[in-house]
């Protein structure tokens, strides 16, 4: 049995297992009382039912907790308008004129806008991408993301006691976690993560890695998970137009998470109050599948320069794994009502008695949350995406504007379109929020947040999220979105 149906089955029968034992405490206090036991037989229902609820509250007491997060708005000089795209790809001179078309092409379908940016490396004439031109970008994309989350937390890096870095295409030594804690002077005991190699999926990932070391360690007071991509190493100057597409969807873009238990057991300090709470992490993958493998890859063409792979008929082996991930998601995020639904279309069409109501047996994703973030890699396959899990053109609207103003930013997009929905001041006091990505390997995950804490100057009671004038990557924009073609 796959590990991630194990998993739901395991905490579907606790669930169950848990009601079972509420209704059997009180069906015997009723019969006590109805029978005219002694006094002291009601204290045994009663203490069932205490010792339960303590033994949940002392699970969900080391439950994962977002303090808050931050997204880079990179340097307005690195702007890079499609216009100029199409012109320095045009005299370059590492492309041919149908190479030169394609990209043209497909970064007009794309759905991507003219603010995105680019690293300096990519705006000089031939592109200089170098070694230490992508250190200097990896700098320039990490270190002033955890600035503006440290002076935005309070807690100084000196309080970390765990950090991961997600950086899927470049990976050099010293790693770029021990580049951060060299910079801010971390102290010796941190235990410092480099994740590479996982694609989009990253973000996700870290929240994962994140949480298991506050869970295992309670000495460590908080983690710090960090995501970016550099695009200086991942740029192709070959004619294979399969490696190409990263050229044109790529931009930067950098996002830092400060995560801490709940409890906030093993902090010297009292913890500032968590904006979120998690709820549900599910990670899907299908790598010992080929198909799923090779779904996307790096490798040299046939004149030896390297460049990132996407397979054709990688649609069938996405579509594989995110039905398995759904089915090992939806049980914990779906609302009762969805599911019974789901569960009378599946019975019905097995007698063959299918209403018209039931043909299609999806269940509709669009009511698991209030909020949705999905993988930017491009307009086209965001609303392909969103569709086919039951999602309208509203709720897909955080992930097709970040794209249109950000491009595809890796595992950075997640946070960025969390940040597109507060700066519309959509987020409410105990909204949920789906978090889903997508990597090479094939992997699917999925993290759910509920929102627990509301800005103080909030002129609703305080259940709205903070206002884009607070700051954030939307903080001058937010007015002009969103955009429709």
């Amino acid at each position: 049995m796959d590990v991630s149906h194990k998993d739901y089955l395991i905490s579907a029968f606790h669930q169950v297992l848990g009601v079972a034992t509420l209704l059997v405490c009180l069906l015997t206090e009723v019969s006590i009382f109805a029978s005219e036991r002694h006094a002291a037989m009601y204290l045994v229902p009663l203490c069932s039912i205490l010792l339960l609820y303590g033994h949940r509250r002392h699970a969900g007491a080391t439950s994962i907790s977002l303090v808050d997060f931050s997204c880079l708005k990179p340097p307005r000089r690195l702007r890079t308008p499609i216009p100029k795209f199409i012109e320095h790809i045009k005299l370059g001179g590492c492309f041919q004129d149908d190479g030169v078309e394609f990209m043209s092409k497909a970064v007009v379908a794309s759905g991507m806008g003219d603010e995105t940016y680019f690293p300096q490396s990519l705006h000089l004439i031939p592109p200089d991408a170098t070694h230490g031109n992508a250190v200097a970008e990896a700098r320039m994309l990490l270190l002033p993301t955890l600035d503006e989350l440290f002076g935005r937390t309070g807690v100084p890096p000196a309080a970390v006691g765990a950090l991961i870095v997600n950086c899927s295409g470049f990976c050099p030594a010293p790693s770029l976690a021990a580049m951060v804690a060299n910079h801010y002077h971390m102290p010796s005991d941190v235990k410092t993560f480099n994740i590479s190699g996982m694609g989009c999926s990253a973000g996700v990932v870290g929240v994962d890695v994140a949480g298991n070391i506050l869970i295992t360690h309670p000495t460590i007071a908080y983690a710090v998970v960090a995501s970016t991509e550099v695009i200086t190493v991942g740029w192709y100057n070959g004619r294979d137009h399969s490696k190409l597409l990263l050229n044109c969807t790529f931009r930067n873009g950098c996002s830092a998470v400060l995560l801490a238990r709940s409890g906030g057991r093993g902090m010297a300090a009292p913890m500032p109050l968590p904006k979120y709470r998690l709820l549900r992490l599910v990670r899907t993958n299908l790598i010992a599948n080929d198909d799923g493998y090779h779904s996307g890859y790096r490798e040299e063409d046939d004149e030896g320069i390297t460049g990132f792979n996407v397979a054709r008929g990688v649609g069938g082996a996405f579509e594989e794994v995110l039905r398995a991930h759904l089915a090992s998601l939806g049980m914990s995020v779906l609302p009762w009502r969805e599911k019974l639904r789901y569960a009378t279309g599946f019975v019905l069409s097995r007698l063959q008695k299918t209403p018209a109501g039931y043909q299609q047996l999806v269940p509709n994703f669009g009511a698991a949350a209030e909020h949705f973030c999905l993988p930017t890699t491009w307009a086209p396959m965001i609303r392909r995406l969103g569709q086919g899990i039951g999602l309208g053109e509203k709720q897909m609207e955080a992930a097709l504007m970040t794209y249109h103003r950000f491009g595809n930013q890796s595992a950075a997009s997640l946070w960025y379109q969390l940040a597109y929905h507060e700066a519309k001041g959509l987020v409410r006091k105990g909204d949920k929020v789906w978090q889903l990505d997508v990597g090479t390997g094939l992997k699917v995950n999925s993290a759910a947040w509920e929102r627990v804490a509301a800005d103080e100057d909030d002129r609703d009671g305080g259940k709205s999220a903070r206002p884009a004038e607070q700051g954030g990557p939307w903080m001058d924009c937010i007015h002009r979105y969103p955009v429709w073609d």
